[in-house]
């Protein structure tokens, strides 16, 4: 059970669950699920794990341990350049063409959660916080940055290539894909120009 829990917790990132929730899923009493919690926060310290079971608002989650910070602000800000998932490229792409627009939007196009893909996009300077929308909660509305039309040499958004009509998860992936190879392929070009002169 408490493999599950451990589990559990991960796959629900930044949103935590409460003991209830647990509890239905294994189908046993809020109860067990505290003992269960308590010893595994024991577990985790007594085995030096990277990360800990927090409760914070009455709901846990799995986190990283504070003394790791430095490492992973250094990862963060590291200049190596990582390619971007194919979730992130999807979300950038959303982003690019509807911009502004909320988290949820993004996830009633993608039909999937979107919440580590935006953290992404937003830790490699691509796309920031513009606004808020007027809805419940005033959800912050995203847009790509000026670092977005640099890295793909575009003079502003007019530029980028026309989309074409997308029905299936299938077809955004591909989408996605040619988009990136236009973009990608548009740099290259700029830059043998401006290399030759």
């Amino acid at each position: 059970m408490k493999a599950v829990i451990e589990g559990l917790l991960f796959v629900s990132g930044d949103e935590g669950l409460d003991l209830k929730q647990i509890a239905d899923v294994l189908e046993v009493s809020p109860t067990v699920v505290k003992e269960l919690l308590r010893d595994m926060k024991g577990d985790f310290k007594r085995q030096n794990r990277g990360v800990q079971i927090v409760e914070l608002a009455g709901g846990y989650q799995l986190t990283t341990l504070p003394d790791h910070a430095p490492f992973f602000e250094k990862l963060a800000y590291s200049p190596t350049r990582t390619s971007l998932s194919q979730a992130a490229l999807e979300t950038l792409a959303i982003v690019a063409y509807k911009q502004p627009l909320t988290r949820i939007d993004i996830e009633d196009i993608r039909g999937v959660k979107t919440d580590r893909a935006l953290h992404t996009l937003v830790a490699k300077d691509l796309i920031e916080e513009v606004g808020r929308a007027e809805a419940v909660g005033r959800p912050i509305l995203y847009g790509t940055t000026k670092s977005f039309l640099t890295h793909f040499g575009l003079a502003g958004l007019q530029d980028l290539p026309e989309p074409s009509t997308v029905q299936s998860e299938e077809g955004l992936e591909e989408e996605t894909r040619m988009l990136f190879a236009r973009l990608d392929a548009k740099q290259l070009t700029m830059d043998d120009v401006e290399g030759n002169t």
